[in-house]
């Protein structure tokens, strides 16, 4: 039986190994994939979106634009780490595929609507803001998600884009804070997991082997993407944050994690943007979130490529 998802994605090169891991496994089926604004602002990252299905051969995927700024802040992007285009790396040509009238968070509305109550899955890439303009606009509809699976956060690794606060939580907190307060099952894959599956050199190369379209250009993303967490950490390779969120719905065992209570700070300016995380249980708060910390890394590289290798 195939698992229903929803890509909701601001691409970026991990995000495009993310959606090429999902086309590439036939125990998912893609409904649709939204793009909102993140990494780099919703014009690019739509067109990102429809670049990466050309690339995996699934013109048939259809792609929806969502929010172009957070729900209450102004946009912050990341082409320092992505470059100009979110993508940068290898020359991908512009899309054929057409993007779908209808807004992302509609789409996502419509969906939870029509397909059967807690069948659909949100795995949710870059920042929360689609997401939470669903909740607000058809609270009703909580019950409906089977779960969001999320990229995002950081606790015991501190941040990426201040001393506190991962990226994707950073841009739009307030959306971050409103999903964990939902109601709905929500899984974060934190720093403090990712950081821990790193595209070393020996992993590239296995792309390489690929000789295909989807592993050169999986090597080109790679390259440019890693250059930026090694020069910053002093690590062989980057961490590759995305694609955890769609191995955990395929291979769940490659995981360690704990329930925990998870919060976002919207008010401070020093830690805005901050998940603080509840591991020891030492407050009374209730545990709202499946937090990942551990991962078979090897699994999780083996997972990628053996997928990625059936590809174009």
């Amino acid at each position: 039986m195939t698992r229903k998802i929803i890509i909701d994605t601001d691409p970026g090169q991990d995000d495009a190994l993310a959606i090429m891991l999902a086309l590439a496994s036939p125990e998912l089926e893609v409904l649709g994939i939204t793009a909102v604004a993140g990494n780099v602002p919703l014009p690019l990252t739509q067109v990102n979106a429809r670049k990466i299905c050309e690339l995996a051969g699934r013109n048939d995927v259809r792609v929806f634009a969502g929010a172009g700024k957070p729900l209450m802040r102004p946009l912050i992007t990341a082409e320092h780490v992505h470059g100009k285009t979110g993508l940068d790396g290898p020359v991908l040509p512009e899309p054929v595929m057409l993007l779908e009238e209808q807004h992302a968070v509609d789409f996502i509305l419509d969906t939870l609507q029509t397909e059967d109550a807690g069948s659909v899955t949100l795995c949710a890439l870059g920042p929360l803001t689609n997401i939470a303009q669903v909740l607000i606009r058809a609270p009703e509809l909580a019950s409906k998600i089977q779960e969001i699976v999320l990229m995002g956060g950081g606790f015991f690794e501190g941040g990426n884009i201040t001393p506190t606060a991962e990226f994707n939580i950073y841009v739009d907190p307030e959306a971050a804070q409103l999903v964990l307060k939902s109601g709905v099952p929500v899984v974060i894959h934190p720093l403090d997991v990712t950081h821990k599956a790193l595209t070393t050199a020996a992993r590239i190369e296995r792309f390489r082997a690929m000789k295909s379209r989807c592993g050169d250009a999986c090597v080109a993303l790679l390259e440019f993407f890693e250059r930026f967490d090694e020069e910053k950490y002093g690590s062989d390779g980057g961490p590759l944050h995305d694609p955890n969120v769609i191995a955990y719905i395929l291979r769940p065992e490659l995981y360690g994690w704990r329930k925990c209570n998870v919060e976002v700070e919207t008010a401070n300016e020093l830690t805005l943007g901050m998940t603080v995380v509840d591991w020891w249980g030492v407050t009374d708060r209730a545990k709202n979130a499946i937090y990942v910390r551990d991962i078979d890394d090897e699994g999780f590289f083996d997972l990628l490529i053996e997928r990625i290798a059936t590809l174009p």
